[in-house]
């Protein structure tokens, strides 16, 4: 795991990679509760046996499930022990090239893409992408914005 204990470090290190997460199991109970808390019960996600002869051979998770497990993933890889708020400042591109079949395994890589100067800190972009165990394509590549106060 990567430490940042300041904002100066922080920069210094753009365009680092900060490492991989450990595997995470996609089982249909994570789907199922993740719809749930969306109220998105497309059949592909919930329906397991109306999934089993759709498109994929049965369900998948949301797309929006996979993108929301990088707060997790990010902290397997780094620490942000900087002075200050942190804040979600938003996505830049966000792609899911390929469905995350229930019962796969995923994990993150991250990199440290840019930092820029702010009046009242930085603008830190993180680049991610989700891989899926054993397939050709990532279920998800997609940056992060963070904004450090300090």
């Amino acid at each position: 795991m990567r430490t940042f204990t300041s904002l100066e470090e922080i920069a210094a290190a753009a365009g680092e990679e900060l490492g991989t997460t450990e595997w995470l199991l996609i089982d249909q109970a994570r789907i199922d509760a993740f719809a749930d808390a969306t109220d998105d019960h497309q059949w592909i996600h919930v329906d397991t046996e109306r999934s089993a002869t759709g498109p994929f051979g049965g369900t998948i998770a949301h797309g929006y499930l996979t993108l929301s497990l990088l707060p997790r993933f990010g902290a397997e890889v780094l620490r942000l022990e900087t002075p200050g708020a942190k804040l979600n400042y938003g996505l830049n591109k966000v792609r899911f090239p390929a469905p995350v079949p229930v019962g796969s395994r995923i994990r993150a890589h991250a990199r440290l893409v840019d930092v820029s100067d702010l009046p009242t800190g930085k603008q830190v972009t993180f680049g991610w992408t989700i891989e899926i165990e054993d397939a050709p394509k990532p279920a998800c590549v997609a940056e992060t914005v963070v904004l450090l106060l300090g």
